[in-house]
């Protein structure tokens, strides 16, 4: 068949000479090569011991936060569940109770929020999704597991703990 721009490649091969032929030269620069790596410095990490540092933009495990009262601040919009592309979240939105006014912001809360890390891809589309910032992806590295039930994550993994300020600064008691 022939080239579409009508051109014959001209291939030149030159001989080899004896010492190319005895492949001695390549050899000696292979073994030179192996030598130089194992004097190197080894890069790897010792992950338990030691952390590696990460980036500003490092998208680790989610998280659902609260707001200065305590109060969750996901209203079970949808949102970051239509904007995933994997569709890794699910959820199940409820009404607030009069009780429970000092846990939800607003009327409609998630009952159920779960996100299935198996199928989560860590893009960051259902953190620039949710209006009222309550999704972000800060935590740190989805942790290894045996069973699959265990990597969907519920609100009892993703709810960020109430923040106690009377633990911040205790009062002297003399």
């Amino acid at each position: 068949m022939q080239s579409l721009s009508n051109r014959k490649k001209v291939i030149e091969q030159k001989p080899m000479n004896f010492w190319e032929r005895m492949y001695l030269p390549a050899i000696a620069k292979g073994l030179g090569i192996t030598i130089r790596h194992f004097f190197k410095k080894i890069p790897t990490v010792k992950y338990p011991e030691e952390q590696r540092p990460y980036s500003k933009n490092f998208r680790g495990l989610h998280s659902l936060k609260r707001d200065e009262e305590g109060r969750e601040r996901c209203t079970a919009c949808g949102l970051c569940a239509l904007s995933c592309p994997a569709e890794a979240i699910t959820m199940i939105a409820a009404e607030r109770t009069k009780e429970e006014e000092n846990l939800y912001r607003e009327e409609k809360y998630a009952a159920v929020y779960e996100i299935n890390m198996l199928r989560c891809i860590f893009c960051g589309l259902c953190e620039e999704a949710c209006p009222k910032e309550a999704i972000y992806l800060d935590g740190p590295h989805v942790t290894a597991d045996y069973l699959r039930k265990d990597f969907i994550y519920g609100k009892d993994k993703l709810v960020e703990p109430v923040f106690d300020i009377t633990k911040l600064n205790p009062e002297k008691t003399n």
